[in-house]
């Protein structure tokens, strides 16, 4: 890198097996922020106890709004002003990125299923919606329109009746107008102007305005993630969706301008604990992206965030073979990963661990973010390597089968009394037997 460049992005080259300080640092990230995961914790006990009092003073606190509990929840008056301020061209952007979300969460849904069992019974599963859920948008620094869609529209499709959206407000009390839209097309049935812990609190153990839901899903900064993995087991949650991450494995084939463009996708998001990873087998095309890097961000409305992003949270890496490359981002694990060299395709197997895969020069993420279909909601800080991206699914529940004939009982039971006689449980082997008995 240049010493006269005004931003310092971190470079390495990199092989399986090297001992690359800045690229094990770079691997590290934590999923939950300890710090954040302290005061989440904090403000979740004073929700848990006091209620709606408890998330309007922290409402007050965190984003500068001023609410009763009276004045929580979006009202009908509302969204038909948010309605009528929204331009067509939009509307007809959100209506079709709606329909694809929802054909692809429908195409996605699992069938219930049998199985006939031995001695003509039958085993299988079948899947319900969940009757409550409870859906976190974002929007400290932006609305996040588009994750309205992708968290509602799939809670609507998996048939669930009560779907709970919450997204913060700043002082003057008001949602923006673009985000009451697409939650309303989507299917949202209640609207509540609270963000951050406090959203998560009051969703997870309920207050006198907001009732308890049975699942929280969605995105959210540092303090949102932090709270979510607080309140596990009083609600079943999603996955850990965190701030955004990028990596882009490229050969010389891949042009610097769209790599450097599809980085800065990422870093404009403004947590600022972004991470964006180009991993190339040319050192042409590291330094070219470099320096379109710096170029580009100039130019952006969100310079100040992504400059962060760029010097703290950017690794361009080096290697020789793109299975070394393939290697280091399944140990990265990304959010998103782009796959922009020849064939592309050849390269689609070799992926182990990432939310979402986009491939080949023409699929940039931000079709992902917006257009393409299966939601943006993915794992992020590694947990690729362990968790997959929202689904429909995620909003049923899943109960297996089992429809027993007397001759399958009969079958099965030297089976069951073997186990209960291992395992000291005798009134199990006893609860068949009995069935037998004269």
């Amino acid at each position: 890198m240049k010493s006269e460049d005004p931003i310092k992005i971190k470079s390495a080259t990199w092989s399986p097996g090297s001992r690359s300080s800045v690229v094990a640092s770079f691997l590290k990230r934590p999923a939950i922020d300890a710090s954040a995961e302290v005061l989440a914790r904090s403000v979740l006990a004073d929700i848990r106890m006091d209620g709606d009092a408890s998330v309007a003073k922290y409402a007050k606190q965190f984003d500068g709004a001023s609410l009763s509990p009276g004045q929580f929840r979006v009202r009908q008056v509302e969204l038909n002003a948010a309605r009528e301020q929204v331009d067509a061209m939009f509307v007809l952007a959100a209506r079709e990125t709606h329909k694809r979300i929802a054909a692809f969460a429908r195409d996605g849904l699992r069938k219930d299923w049998s199985l006939p069992s031995p001695k003509g019974g039958m085993i299988g599963e079948q899947f319900v919606p969940l009757d409550r859920v409870g859906l976190y948008i974002p929007g400290g620094s932006a609305p996040l329109v588009s994750t309205a869609l992708m968290t509602v529209t799939l809670a609507k499709v998996a048939g669930v009746p009560e779907i709970v959206a919450c997204s913060p407000v700043g002082p003057s009390r008001q949602m923006h107008p673009y985000l009451l839209y697409a939650l309303e097309l989507a299917g949202a049935t209640e609207i509540y102007k609270i963000g951050g812990i406090q959203a998560i609190g009051a969703m997870a153990y309920g207050t006198a305005t907001i009732p308890k839901v049975r699942k929280i899903a969605g995105p959210g900064g540092p303090y949102v993630t932090a709270a979510k993995r607080c309140v596990y087991g009083d609600v079943a949650l999603d996955l850990v969706a965190g701030p955004s991450e990028i990596a882009v494995l490229a050969d010389d084939s891949a042009p610097s301008d769209r790599v450097a463009a599809d980085l800065l996708s990422q870093a404009e998001h403004g947590t600022g604990f972004e991470k964006c990873l180009l991993v190339t087998t040319s050192s042409r095309l590291a330094e070219s992206v470099r320096a379109e890097l710096v170029r580009q961000a100039e130019s952006l409305s969100r310079r100040d965030i992504v400059m962060r992003v760029l010097t703290e949270g950017t690794l361009i890496v080096v290697v020789n073979h793109l299975d070394a490359g393939m290697e280091l981002c399944n140990l990265f694990a990304p959010e998103h990963l782009e796959i922009i060299v020849c064939e592309p395709r050849i390269w689609l197997k070799k992926v182990r661990n990432a939310g979402a895969i986009f491939v080949g020069p023409c699929t940039p993420e931000c079709v992902g973010d917006f257009a393409a279909g299966p939601s943006h909601v993915l794992p992020t800080g590694g947990t690729a390597a362990m968790f997959s991206g929202l689904t429909a699914d995620d909003f049923r529940k899943r109960s297996s089968i089992i429809a027993y004939t007397r001759a399958d009982l009969k079958d099965v039971l030297h089976i069951v009394e073997a186990f209960g006689r291992v395992e000291g449980l005798d009134a199990h082997a006893r609860s068949a037997r009995v069935r037998f008995n004269p």
